[in-house]
């Protein structure tokens, strides 16, 4: 019996095992104390008004290799938005802007994902917002990676979304010209490898 045949079966299996793991794609979980929504909007074209989305949560898939392969998903509860104005955040939850009893949380799937550069990615797609689905594009890049030692492998990531409000539904205050149409979210977060 050829002994050298089983053990170089055996070192094949194990370096392609190996290759797997080295070039599969890396799965993430979004840490919600680790993440920031951030919004702005105009306000009589006075001054921006600012407000965030506490505990977005999410996933992140990226395949080094092939970066189409790669995928984000976040989700925020509208009953999370936080102006530090108790007054206006329950205007906000309101049916006037995210009723957030009928529409109780806002998604965003990617559908597609290219390279746009070193840690620079230009990702599409849908987003949920107040009942109404609608196809997005939006840069994003990755700030750091690695080891806490403490607190797990991580990924950190940031983004800049530009949105109009009113192509969700969310039109009051708009044609007064009190609260403007464009919404600048900024988006940062860290997330931990599964």
């Amino acid at each position: 019996m050829n002994v050298r045949l089983p053990i170089i079966t055996l070192a094949l299996f194990a370096l392609t095992a190996l290759a797997n793991r080295a070039w599969g794609a890396d799965n993430y979980k979004i840490d919600p104390e680790h993440a920031t929504v951030i919004f702005s909007v105009s306000h009589f074209n006075l001054g921006d008004a600012y407000g965030r989305f506490n505990d977005p949560t999410g996933t992140v898939v990226i395949d080094k290799q092939d970066p189409g392969k790669s995928s984000f998903a976040f989700e925020v509860k509208t009953e999370n938005v936080d102006t530090d104005n108790d007054k206006r955040d329950t205007h906000l939850k309101s049916p006037d802007f995210f009723n957030a009893k009928q529409f109780p949380v806002i998604t965003f799937k990617s559908t597609g994902v290219k390279s746009a550069g070193e840690n620079k990615y230009e990702v599409t797609g849908d987003l949920n917002l107040h009942g109404v689905t609608k196809s997005i594009t939006f840069p994003i890049e990755k700030t750091g990676e690695g080891d806490t030692k403490v607190m797990g492998y991580r990924t950190g990531w940031k983004a800049a979304v530009h949105l109009k409000r009113s192509e969700f539904g969310i039109t009051y205050g708009v044609q007064q010209g009190a609260i403007g149409d464009d919404v600048h979210l900024v988006i940062s977060f860290e997330a931990v490898k599964s």
